[in-house]
Formats: structure tokens, sequence, C-alpha cells
């Protein structure tokens, strides 16, 4: 759809431009851009992982299938660009010149939920609550998502690598995600999405008071 909607408005030039993007490594010059691009869900997926048991949530003993590791990653890095060739590519630009970036990353959040209703509820889970839990968490999601991208000159592939970090993280948890319940990270992500918005300010999620 991203490719659709370019073409109409920049002919050939705006869809070349969204696909250099999603594979120029050179706009993230901070390199240290990579450490939350990276380590931020797996960090969240570890703390939900001790913190379960305290809430009563039952958890088995940790069992990662590090073989499986970079096949799954290579095939959640191809959905990602998918989906954020739309998102960071397309939609984002247009929110953040009109509400901010904020408001622009909360609205797309929910956006962003909506679009994993259906294959949530198709999961068939055992309880609703995981849905509903599941999809309040891609709101702080996408703020933290929205923060690197501002901070990494506006690169899709930031986000990509992101995006495939969230699902990568998600099937290592114990079982291949059998156990994971999005109710812990939810209050995680939040949190940090909280910090950040007060160090780099709610306008850009680029500036404030580091």
């Amino acid at each position: 759809m991203a490719n659709l909607f370019l073409y109409r408005e920049r002919g050939w030039d705006g869809i070349r431009e969204l696909w250099r993007n999603v594979s120029d490594y050179k706009r993230i010059r901070n390199k240290l851009w990579y450490i939350p691009i990276f380590l931020l869900m797996p960090a969240t997926m570890l703390a939900t992982y001790f913190l379960m048991p305290l809430i009563g949530k039952p958890i088995p003993d940790p069992h990662f299938p590090i073989l499986m590791a970079p096949v799954l990653f290579a095939v959640f890095f191809v959905m990602a660009i998918g989906e954020e060739a739309g998102w960071s590519g397309y939609v984002i630009g247009g929110l953040q010149a009109r509400w901010g970036a904020l408001a622009s990353s909360i609205i797309l959040g929910i956006a962003w939920a909506a679009w994993h209703i259906v294959p949530f509820l198709q999961a068939h889970r055992a309880s609703n609550w995981w849905t509903v839990w599941q999809c309040l968490g891609t709101v702080p999601l996408r703020v933290l998502m929205v923060w690197v991208y501002n901070n990494t000159g506006r690169s899709i592939l930031a986000t990509v690598l992101f995006h495939a970090m969230i699902n990568e993280s998600e099937m290592m948890f114990p079982n291949l995600g059998s156990y994971y319940d999005p109710f812990v990270p939810f209050v995680i992500l939040t949190v940090m999405a909280v910090i950040v918005v007060f160090f780099w300010g709610g306008k850009t999620l680029a500036g404030g008071r580091r």
C-alpha cells in the first residue's frame, strides 16, 4: 500500500527513496542506537521471565532453540520490512508533521494493534485478556519505535530491526512463546515509554531533557 500511495504522490522517485531507506544502514550514524534496537526487547523478555513467578504466573525452566534463532530472525526481518515500509516509511511522517511524535506514536500504535486483532484471535489464546494486553502493549512499543526512528535519521532499517527483535524475543520465550504473557511486558514497556517521553520530550522524541 505504501508503494501505491508514494507512486501517486511522488511517482517512482518516492518508491525508490522508500526502498533505499529500508537498506540504508548509514542513516544510523550513532552506532549506540543499535543497543536499544537489539537489546531492549530481549531485556524486556528477561525481566518478564523473572517477574512472572512473583505474580503467580507459571513459567517453565528456560529453553532456547539457539539453532532456530537466526532462521527465525531472518523470517521476522523479511516480514517486518513489509510492515515498516508502510508504518515507518509512509504513515508516521505525515502524522508527525501534524500531531508531533508522541501523539502520532499513540495513534499509530492503536492502528497497529487493530491490524493484529484478527490474527491474535485466530491464535486461540487461552484468555481474551491475552489479546487485550498484547494490543495495549503495541502502543508503548510504537512510542519506543518512533523514538528509535527519529534518533537514527528516520531510518526505516532501524525500525525493521527493532520490529524483528520484538517477534524474535517473544518466540525465544520458553517453549517457543507458549508461556509468554503480554501483561508483564505491557507494564515494562509502558514504564520505558514514559521514561523516554520524559527525557527526550513528547514533541519530537529526539530532544528534550537528556
